[in-house]
């Protein structure tokens, strides 16, 4: 898959079937619209192409929403470098971009740069300036200019909003697993790893402590997890607790993971954590050796669960 962070920078090598959208997640509602969209790619000798934005349009339009996403940027190349498409097209989203009339995107974006020949679109896509066009618009369009437009149906896309929603919903709850068959793969979190204050190396659970830079996106509910992640070639299980450890009166949230039969400095390495299942939530303990005992509990049904797996 080739990748481009601007249109303008796209190699025009062959017309072009194109779908637009955020694809955060890349879940299964969306790759049933990346199938088609290979598929008319196959059909046709076309480039198979995904336009997407970022920043996310909201975060741009309304610096305040808070909005939280299920992927960062890289995340979602990652996802959708395994789905065969051929070209990724990332277009930065700024204030300049969104006054681009429909008429000039439609010029600019999609036929001058990326030389397209079918566009497959929600029926509920509005584009240009304030969002005033749609798919009837841009299916006028595509009489002008010599190319066709197919409308994804309302069912399709609702399946995607609802599966989106859905995810979310399931994360803020903590139910990663629930998150992940809708997801179709293991939600993941991706940082580096950074000094914490060593409280589980005192426990004898010495933890990874991860750091996000990007702070729109979604992290589940405070709680305790099983994890995996692949290092140095190596598959690792563990279990992460996302919290502010309350019984040593933390105020501040961390994201740290202990690996079973592990023993590496991670420190400043960019690592990935694959989310499997919840445990519990975060408990503030009476005591240290109370705490103790619990991670040990959370070990044990760790390792219980992972042996399941195999």
């Amino acid at each position: 898959m080739k990748r481009y962070t601007d249109a303008k920078t796209y190699e025009r090598l062959r017309p072009s079937v194109v779908t637009i959208g955020t694809f955060d997640g890349v879940h299964i509602g969306h790759k049933k619209i990346i199938e088609r969209l290979l598929e008319s790619a196959n059909r046709d000798g076309l480039e198979s192409i995904i336009l997407t934005f970022f920043p996310h349009p909201r975060m741009v339009l309304q610096q305040d929403s808070g909005i939280k996403l299920i992927n960062t940027i890289e995340e979602r190349i990652q996802i959708l470098e395994k789905t065969g498409l051929d070209s990724l097209v990332i277009h930065p989203f700024t204030q300049e971009f969104s006054r681009l009339t429909a008429g000039e995107y439609v010029q600019q974006m999609l036929i001058d740069c990326l030389d397209i020949r079918h566009v497959i679109i929600g029926y509920d896509h509005r584009f240009g300036r304030n969002r005033n066009s749609n798919i009837t618009d841009l299916a006028s369009y595509g009489i002008q200019n010599d190319f066709t437009v197919e409308e994804i149906s309302k069912q399709d896309i609702d399946d995607v909003a609802i599966s989106s929603t859905k995810i979310r919903e399931a994360l803020l709850q903590g139910d990663v697993a629930k998150a992940n068959t809708y997801l179709g793969y293991q939600f993941m979190l991706t940082g580096k790893v950074i000094k914490g204050k060593e409280l589980g190396r005192k426990l004898n659970y010495p933890t990874a402590n991860l750091h996000i830079a990007e702070d729109y996106k979604l992290v589940p509910k405070n709680g305790v997890y099983i994890v995996k992640s692949h290092i140095d070639g190596k598959t690792y299980f563990g279990m992460m607790n996302i919290g502010t450890n309350p019984t040593v009166n933390g105020t501040t949230q961390s994201i740290e993971t202990h690996f079973f039969d592990a023993d590496f400095n991670l420190y400043d390495k960019k690592i990935q954590i694959q989310m499997l299942k919840r445990i519990r939530d975060e408990k503030k303990f009476d005591s240290i050796a109370e705490l103790q005992d619990a991670m040990q509990q959370d070990e044990d049904f760790s390792r219980e669960y992972i042996d399941s797996l195999v």
